[in-house]
Parts: C-alpha cells; sequence; structure tokens
C-alpha cells in the first residue's frame, strides 16, 4: 500500500498531487530547485528536498536526483505531475527498477505514444480514427509529394517526437511542401533530437476535442467525456470546457465509447487523453498524451470524480471506484489559464506578486501555487493558475466565469486575466461558436 508520495513537479500540479494524497492519508515529499524553496507545496508537504539549481536541466529533469531524493525520504511512489519527466519513458523504468511506484502508464505505452508515427498505427489497428495522410515518418520529397497530390493540399508536416507546435508546418501547394519540410525537420532536430516527420492532411476549421481515460490493472476502462480545447494559441491551449458546445450526445457517446475499446486492447493503465480534431461530425485521432492533462479539472467538475486520487489508486493496483454507468455528466465547466505574461504582447513577466485575491462563491475552483509577496522565477512555465468555474448549464457556467474573473486580482506582476476577461464577452466564444484557428484570427496572428 503506498504510504509516502514524491511529488516530482512543482507549481499549481505539485500543489494538487499534494492536496489529493493528504485527503487520502498520505504522506508527501516536495522536491524543489533553489528558486522554488517558498513554493507553496514545499510549504505544505510533510518533507522537502533540494535537488539543484533553479534551471530545469539542473533540478526538475535530473531523474537520478529524484530518485534519490524518493529514496532517501522513504517514498513508496512518485507523481510526474505534468511536463517535465511525465512522458519519459526512460524515467518511468528508472522508477520501477529502483523498486518504487511509479504513478502512470508503463514505460513501453509512454514511449509508444511518444512517437506519434507509432501512436498513429497503434490507434490505426485499435479502430480509432485518424487523420489522412502517410503510413510513417516522409523518407523522401517524392514521397511527400505522393501522399499529398492523394489526400489533397493542403497538407501539415509533423514532428514524430513533437508537441506543443514544435516542428510543425504548413505546406498549401507543391511548391511549398519542400521548404515546410526541410523546415519541419530542423526544428523537430533542434527540439526533440529526433528529425523524423510524417504528413496528414490539414483541416480548415475543426475544433480540438480530447477524451479523458482512465483504466485500471484489472482490464477496467471508463472514459470521463470529452474537453473542448480549440481555443489555442500558436498550438497552446488557453480556455478549456467541457462538455464541447460544438457535439451532440450521441456523438460524444460514440467517441468516448470507441476511445475506451481502444484503451483496453491497449492494456493501458492509469490516466491518459486521446487527442482528436473533429470537423463536420467526423473525427481524426491527432495523438495520445499519457499523463494528466493541465485542463483536468473541467473533467472533475462535471463528473465529480478526482482524477489525481484515482490515479494513486490505480497505481497502487486497486480497481477503479467507479463503473461507466456511474460517471455522469453534470452540468458545464469552462478553466481559464492565467499566466504571468502580458496580455496582448504574450511576453513573460516574472516578479514578485504584491497583492493577490481568489475568486470564491458557488462552484468557482481556483488552482494556484501563488500568494502575495510569492516570486515568481522567470526558469520555468509562466502558467501562475487555473480559474474553473461550473454551472448548471453552459450559459449559467459562462455568466459564473465572467464575475469570477472580476473579482480576481494579481498585482505586481503582468497577466492574461484582461484577455480572459475579453474573451468571454466575445460574441464566438459565448455562443460556442469557434474552431482551434479562432483566437488567432480574433488576436490578430492570421
Amino acid at each position: 500500500m503506498i504510504k509516502k508520495v514524491l511529488i516530482a513537479n512543482r507549481g499549481e500540479i505539485a500543489l494538487r498531487v499534494h492536496r489529493a494524497c493528504k485527503e487520502m492519508g498520505i504522506a508527501t515529499v516536495a522536491i524543489h530547485s533553489e528558486a522554488d524553496r517558498d513554493a507553496m507545496a514545499v510549504r505544505l508537504a510533510d518533507e522537502s528536498v533540494c535537488i539543484g539549481p533553479a534551471p530545469s536541466a539542473q533540478s526538475y529533469l535530473k531523474k537520478s536526483q529524484i530518485i534519490a531524493a524518493a529514496e532517501i525520504t522513504g517514498a513508496d511512489a512518485i507523481h510526474p505531475g505534468y511536463g517535465f519527466l511525465s512522458e519519459n519513458a526512460k524515467f518511468a523504468e528508472m522508477v520501477e527498477a529502483h523498486g518504487l511506484i511509479f504513478i502512470g502508464p508503463t514505460a513501453e505505452h509512454i514511449r509508444t505514444m511518444g512517437d506519434k508515427i507509432a501512436a498513429k498505427q497503434a490507434m490505426i489497428a485499435n479502430g480509432v480514427p485518424v487523420v489522412p495522410g502517410s503510413d510513417g515518418g516522409i523518407t523522401s520529397i517524392d514521397q511527400a509529394k505522393k501522399v499529398a497530390r492523394d489526400i489533397g493540399y493542403p497538407v501539415l508536416i509533423k514532428a514524430a517526437a513533437g508537441g506543443g507546435g514544435r516542428g510543425m508546418k504548413v505546406a498549401e501547394d507543391e511548391d511549398a511542401l519542400e521548404t515546410a519540410i526541410k523546415t519541419a525537420k530542423t526544428e523537430s532536430k533542434a527540439a526533440f533530437g529526433d528529425d523524423a516527420v510524417y504528413l496528414e492532411k490539414y483541416l480548415g476549421k475543426p475544433r480540438h476535442i480530447e477524451v479523458q481515460i482512465i483504466a485500471d490493472t484489472h482490464g477496467n476502462v471508463c472514459h470521463l467525456w470529452e474537453r473542448d480545447c480549440s481555443l489555442q494559441r500558436r498550438h497552446q491551449k488557453v480556455l478549456e470546457e467541457a462538455p464541447s458546445p460544438a457535439l451532440t450526445d450521441e456523438q460524444r457517446n460514440e467517441i468516448g465509447d470507441i476511445v475506451a475499446k481502444a484503451v483496453q486492447k491497449m492494456g493501458y493503465r492509469g490516466a491518459g487523453t486521446m487527442e482528436f480534431l473533429c470537423e463536420n461530425g467526423q473525427f481524426y485521432f491527432i495523438e495520445m498524451n499519457t499523463r494528466l492533462q493541465v485542463e483536468h479539472p473541467v473533467t472533475e467538475m462535471i463528473t465529480g470524480i478526482d482524477l489525481v486520487r484515482e490515479q494513486i489508486r490505480v497505481a497502487d493496483g486497486k480497481k477503479l471506484s467507479f463503473s461507466q454507468d456511474e460517471v455522469l455528466l453534470v452540468g458545464h465547466a469552462i478553466e481559464c489559464r492565467i499566466n504571468a505574461e502580458h496580455a496582448e504582447t504574450f511576453v513573460p513577466s516574472p516578479g514578485t506578486i504584491t497583492d493577490f485575491h481568489a475568486p470564491g462563491g458557488p462552484d468557482v475552483r481556483l488552482d494556484s501555487a501563488v500568494y502575495s509577496g510569492y516570486r515568481i522565477p522567470p526558469h520555468y512555465d509562466s502558467l501562475i493558475a487555473k480559474l474553473i468555474v461550473h454551472g448548471r448549464s453552459r450559459k449559467e457556467c459562462v455568466m459564473r466565469l465572467r464575475r469570477a474573473l472580476d473579482e480576481m486580482v494579481v498585482g505586481g506582476v503582468d497577466t492574461t486575466l484582461d484577455l480572459h476577461r475579453k474573451l468571454v464577452e466575445a460574441e464566438d466564444v459565448v455562443d460556442g461558436n469557434y474552431d482551434i484557428h479562432w483566437l488567432e484570427r480574433y488576436l490578430g496572428l492570421k
């Protein structure tokens, strides 16, 4: 039985994992860099260990130091959160090789789903619809031209080991194809150490729909409905909601069942998310994230299920605490990612928070590890808070979100609060009428 969990992360997700552990009676160990000595998770955890200097490469990405911290403190398990080492197959292997429990999928599934080509092939084998494109990596320009002619322009070139929009380029016609491939390969090599790319049909106005699943080691798999993550800037999600305003009940039931059956065939364990592009009622698989998602709270709000708690239970060998029939979809939830960035230029704004007030009231949740006097370090991602609200209907949810955004105060640094305040007043957002390119058009980036 898991008695002590080392949290291999920082910021709001470290605090989120700590809270779940404490409610389960499990002790926690917070690791931290020298820059995060005053972090909230470090203050609240039962124990803390400094694992290195501020740069991630010397602290949060140091596998051996994290495992040493777990052994020194007597932790039974390691929760990787999201980002950093959460989808690093080698880390998962190292954790288990040292007799510790990795709270996540097997290294094999992390490795397979981390390779976008292998992931796509696995989905085809398990009956999941995929975007038309190359069967594997592009090995020559002539091959790319043939595939592009077959599926039609425009086409999208994507890094096999990619993520976050890096190594991703659009070719509108054959003249642009060769340059797009070379650029994508160069970016992919620089970002991931792998220049393999593949080609897909570029969809004009799709929604970004993702399905949350969780599976135990006893063959039980449940989907927890879908999230709509279409409001993005440069492939980075800005606002997410559940359920999607673009889907019918029939569509969400159908894609949920397809995903759950595929995951069961894979023998997957733990939490995961299958991401799709959806256009004209058709779903196309793009990738699977083998970890907890940043936007998991909206799923928790509409289902009442604590995903982190279930992750820990599954890792401990227990069965899921619910069946598919018990996963009810109640009301509507929206999450705003609040970053320490200028609301118009998106330039990061590290510094000291001089004033901080969290919104409250019915069905308002703020996942954040910052406080008045906290110094935001310049070394990490600029996400400082996630504001999540729930309502009985989408309209009620939007109105509640407007009110909560107006109440929230973060002083001393620039934040994207003003952007979110504008978004929830925009007619298309209020109506749920947007696609993955909408926000960039709104911001004048397209």
